[in-house]
Formats: structure tokens, sequence, C-alpha cells
């Protein structure tokens, strides 16, 4: 049986043949301590003792077809047809889970938004220890040999800081969902909002915002000054978004996704963006579409048909346009600071759209300023 120590060294191994490195190079790298740190890694999964499938349900008391099934959707490390003494912890938890009323479903959707968002920080620590350390590291080495000895000092000093920051911000992000589903219950509780039909339905405003014609332009200014941009404009949404209390759901390029649990933030969070993108000189124009309804919540994400039209009204923003559809116009309707106008798209029809959409403008714009507000595109 190959303890999950050798596990590792192969897939290593395999990478480096899949990316033309061969096998002399290998040796030739390990011999001289350059892939050591792999094995020294304080984080690895200790060898310890491994378990048949079989065994490993007895040990837990679990059913043999629920260890199979956490075992496919935590993807494991080691060997498949083994669990590990950790893995084993792992399946004690999903048992008290369990026991606490927490259906596998759920567990499982868990699991994945765990792996997700996890190797999703794992990789943000590696990319920039070796963008910003290592690269600097290896700028100033007389040697090899100090080069690795150099790193090694550096990851002794980071290695400790990296759980206590997870744990911080993990725990701090729990308590603002907790924050968020006590104010959605007690909505619920007293006819604010109708109680979802299933357990994974919410009432949200879901945005999508995003440069206009950024493509277009990043290439025009290479990638460099086009990444410098999008980090300026992602400080401007993930600072309102908080502050306004929304979520940053999803990024891609340009474009985010948020979330909100009420219509006004998400109408007036979008403003300023776009208000604070606009005092920013030679800046690209923002745009987004708001919508308001029904959102089924799935492994971290928000989907259904309410958050395709979201999209779809993105979609027929123009520069420095916010357009709302009549479900957000309702719910936001006592906003003082703001006014909507109907908007000029076109008799194109909308896919799940009513027409006409708005256009929502700050309150002060006179009627002449906000004219020429909707034609910008």
């Amino acid at each position: 049986m190959v303890p999950p120590d050798e596990v590792d060294r192969v897939r290593l191994v395999q990478l480096l043949l899949r990316r033309g490195i061969d096998l002399e190079e290998i040796a030739k790298r390990r011999r001289n301590g350059t892939l050591e740190w792999l094995e020294d890694w304080p984080f690895r999964e200790t060898s310890g003792a491994l378990y048949a499938l079989a065994e490993a349900a007895e040990i837990v008391g679990m059913e043999l077809s629920t260890l199979q099934r956490f075992r496919e959707a935590f993807s494991p490390s080691g060997p498949e047809d083994y669990v590990t003494e950790e893995e084993i912890g792992l399946l004690r938890a999903w048992k008290t889970a369990a026991l606490a009323g927490v259906p596998d479903e759920a567990m499982v959707e868990m699991i994945r938004v765990y792996i997700d968002s996890l190797d999703r920080v794992a990789e943000a620590e590696q990319r920039l220890y070796r963008f910003y350390v290592y690269r600097r590291l290896e700028a100033e080495a007389q040697s090899p040999e100090e080069l690795i000895e150099r790193a090694k000092a550096a990851t002794d000093q980071l290695t400790p800081i990296i759980e206590p920051i997870v744990l911080y911000f993990h725990r701090r992000g729990l308590i603002r969902a907790v924050r968020e589903d006590i104010v959605m219950e007690l909505a619920e509780q007293t006819g604010l909002v109708p109680r979802a039909e299933t357990a994974a339905d919410l009432r949200m405003a879901v945005v999508f915002i995003d440069l206009s014609s950024f493509t277009p332009r990043a290439e025009a200014m290479g990638d460099v000054a086009a990444a410098a941009v999008l980090e300026r404009f992602s400080s401007f949404v993930r600072s309102s978004s908080a502050a306004w209390t929304g979520r940053v759901v999803k990024q891609i390029g340009d474009a985010f996704m948020l979330v909100f649990t009420d219509a006004r933030s998400a109408v007036a969070c979008s403003l300023e963006i776009e208000s604070r993108a606009a005092k920013e000189p030679q800046f690209p124009a923002v745009r987004a579409g708001i919508h308001w309804g029904t959102v089924l919540y799935r492994e971290g994400d928000y989907v259904g048909s309410n958050v395709n039209v979201a999209s779809r009204v993105a979609n027929e923003a123009g520069r420095h346009q916010i357009l709302v559809t009549a479900e957000v116009r309702k719910e936001a309707r006592d906003l003082l600071e703001i006014e909507f106008l109907i908007a000029n798209t076109g008799e194109r029809p909308i896919r799940d759209v009513i027409h006409p959409l708005s256009l929502a403008i700050p309150a002060d714009c006179s009627r002449r300023s906000a004219s020429s507000f909707s034609s910008r595109s």
C-alpha cells in the first residue's frame, strides 16, 4: 500500500513530466534540494494510518454508501480505496452534522463550497508568495543553495500566520451571514416578505456591474495597465458593496455579480460605484443592471431565472447607466435620494423582462442633466 506522502511525490513527478521536465532534471533538482519543500511542508497531510473503506465506515459508525458519497464529494488526496487518519476526523464531523439534522445533500454542497473557496485561497497564497517573495529572493541569492535556505526561512515565517488569518475572515463572514439571516427570517415572520416555497429560495436584489467597452480598451492599453484599472474598479465595487451590506458573489474579468437583501441598497450601491468611477481620470464608464426577485441558492452561488434577468438588463445598459426592472423600482420607490426615469432602450424585447426599464439617477440631477445622462452610450 502506497502511503499518502509517496502519493504526493508521484503526483508531483507526473505533473513535472506533463510540463516537459524530464526524469534526469527531476533527479538533479531532488539531489540539490529544490523539491524537498513538499516533503517538509508543515500543512501537508501526515502519513498516519490508512483504513479500507469498509473498515473506516465501521470505525465511524456510518453506512458504507454514505462514506463513499463523502469521498466522491471530497475528492480525496490520498489513495482512492483507503481513508487516512485525517479523513476519519472529517467523517466523524459529517456524522455529527447529520445527528444535528443536516441532510447529506446539504453537507455535500457545503464540502464543495469549502473545496472551491479554499482552493482559491491556497492558490492565491502560493502565487503571491512566488511573485513577490520567491522572485525577489531568487534575484538576490548568490547560489542555488542560498536561495533554498532563504526561501525556507521566509516560508517558516509566513506559514504560522496563514491559519489565523483564514479563521479571522471566516469568523467575520459568518457573523455577517448570521446577521443577514436573522433579518431575513424576521422579515418573513412579520409578513414583510412572503416565506420561501423551498428551503433554498431567497428574495434578493441581483446586480451585474461592469466597465463598458473594457475589452477593446484593455487590448489597446495592454495587460499591465488594464490590470491596474481593473484593480481600482474592484476596490470600488468591494468597498461600496460592503458599505451597503451587499456581497460580491463572483468576478469574471471586469464583470461583478453582487447580491443584496433589499433593492434600495442595491440601487444606492450601484450609483455610488458609478459615481466613484466617473471621477477617475481616463477611466472606463460603468454600467449595471438590477433585478429583484426569488433566487435559488446553490453551492455558494445564486441561480435561476431572476439572475438571468439581471444579467440581460445589464447587457442593455449603456455607458454610465444603471438600469433597473419594474420590480426594483417598486421595491425602491421610497428612496428620496434617487429618481427613476423611463429608459430608452429601444423596442427590441428582452426575454423575461417586462418593459419599460427604468434608469436610476441621483435625485439632485436636473431634468436636463438627467436627459443627457440617460443618452450617454
